[in-house]
């Protein structure tokens, strides 16, 4: 029975290493200096009550460990939108209560333990524009000729499908938020309105517009948790490098740019479509089966000791 003794003592070693590893709360890499700590420390017990009662004396630490999990949603928003243009017009900013999206968001980990990070992709639909305004002093119109001329205002609707890096840091029933990314866009219509405009511009586009859309997007925000739904607050900053007119329009020697940005302010329900924290039911399945073949490896390898003790 000594080989027997020995197998008991060395699965109560094992047994305390590892349970000091998990208090230790570490997921991956080397135990630090309190798990050294830990397993130098103890003493081997007699006894299985002697461990069992030393087990109960052991603070155990949870940590909040975040899957690799997915999400669709819903977002609405504002946006406020002005027109970089070059050479400067004086403008004002027009406000849209209109942003309507569906996203994809994705988890995953960096290098496989970095948990913050992830993308999303959706579609929305938005409306921006610009308006003029006059001159303080002179109260002229800023005008941009040609078959333009006369335009004081313009809003147009806008499809838009961004893909964003996505960051988030999660703690307690919160999490903050950071996107950075692209977008690509269609502008579907568009009215304009002014003084003495041509009818035929009014409510259509003409052969010098420029319709596709493309740039950049980003921004921050905050979000609260109830698993298995989400809801985000964001504000992001869209800045488009698709102009709006071709920069000759007007001359071949002195071009024109016009470049739409928006600032959003939206509120996001979001569906968790898998597990956000604990294990999955991958990983339940995993373990259970490497937990029955440790346990059939124990009863095949005993008798062959006991044999042997004999």
């Amino acid at each position: 029975m000594r080989m027997k003794s020995i197998l008991m003592k060395t699965a109560l070693i094992l047994a305390a290493a590892f349970l000091a590893w998990n208090v230790s709360g570490q997921e991956k890499g080397r135990p630090d200096r309190d798990t050294l700590r830990i397993v130098s420390e103890f003493t081997l017990p007699s006894t299985p009550d002697s461990l069992s009662a030393y087990l109960d004396t052991v603070e155990v630490k949870k940590k909040m460990v975040i899957n690799d999990y997915s999400m669709i949603g819903l977002q609405y928003g504002m946006n406020i939108s002005q027109v970089s243009w070059n050479p400067s017009m004086r403008q004002k900013s027009l406000f849209f209560p209109y942003n309507f999206g569906i996203f994809y968001t994705r988890y995953g980990k960096m290098f496989g333990y970095m948990p913050y990070f992830g993308f999303q992709a959706g579609i929305i639909y938005t409306k921006e524009g610009y308006s003029f305004k006059p001159d303080d002093e002179t109260e002229a119109w800023p005008d941009l000729g040609g078959p333009y001329s006369g335009v004081r205002q313009a809003v147009m609707d806008v499809i838009e499908v961004p893909l964003l890096a996505h960051i988030h840091v999660d703690f307690w029933k919160m999490k903050l938020l950071a996107d950075i990314g692209f977008f690509v866009g269609y502008r579907l219509n568009i009215e304009r309105s002014g003084q003495d405009i041509d009818p035929a511009i009014a409510n259509s586009f003409i052969d010098t517009d420029r319709r596709f859309d493309y740039g950049i997007k980003g921004g921050a925000g905050f979000a609260f948790v109830f698993d298995p739904v989400e809801i985000h607050f964001t504000a992001m900053y869209k800045y488009s490098m698709g102009t709006l007119h071709q920069p000759d329009y007007y001359s071949t020697y002195y071009y024109r740019y016009s470049y739409p940005s928006n600032i959003v302010f939206s509120v996001g329900l979001h569906f968790q479509l898998t597990k956000r924290t604990g294990m999955t039911k991958h990983q339940l399945r995993r373990e259970a089966k490497e937990q029955a073949g440790l346990t059939m490896s124990l009863d095949f390898s005993m008798p062959e000791t006991e044999a042997r003790e004999q």
